[in-house]
């Protein structure tokens, strides 16, 4: 798993564009966040790719007029461990409950 933190400037569009980038090439968005940073805004993605979807990424996200920076690194394994659900309850019951 490889976070992302792209920070752009907040215009029309530009959120879906940097997202676009990673759903046309069919990777999952686990991890999506974005927040204003300082005048701009900041978006952080976990995606899992391998070397070749980086490059590709990177150019893509520096092609879109709004960007300012790109930047990476690996993700600790505990910073994506958040709670689960109870193991005792299926989903099936929760959607029930969630029904009533």
């Amino acid at each position: 798993m490889q976070t992302f933190h792209i920070r752009y400037r907040n215009t029309q569009g530009t959120l879906m564009r940097i997202l676009n980038a990673a759903s046309r090439r069919a990777l999952d968005l686990p991890v999506v966040q974005a927040e204003p940073a300082e005048h701009d805004h900041q978006v952080t993605l976990a995606l899992e790719v391998n070397q070749k979807q980086v490059g590709q990424l990177y150019r893509e996200w520096y092609g879109i007029a709004d960007v300012i920076k790109v930047s990476s690194g690996a993700a600790p394994a505990s910073a994506w461990a958040g709670p689960h659900p109870p193991a005792g309850v299926s989903i099936e019951e929760s959607r029930a409950a969630a029904r009533a």
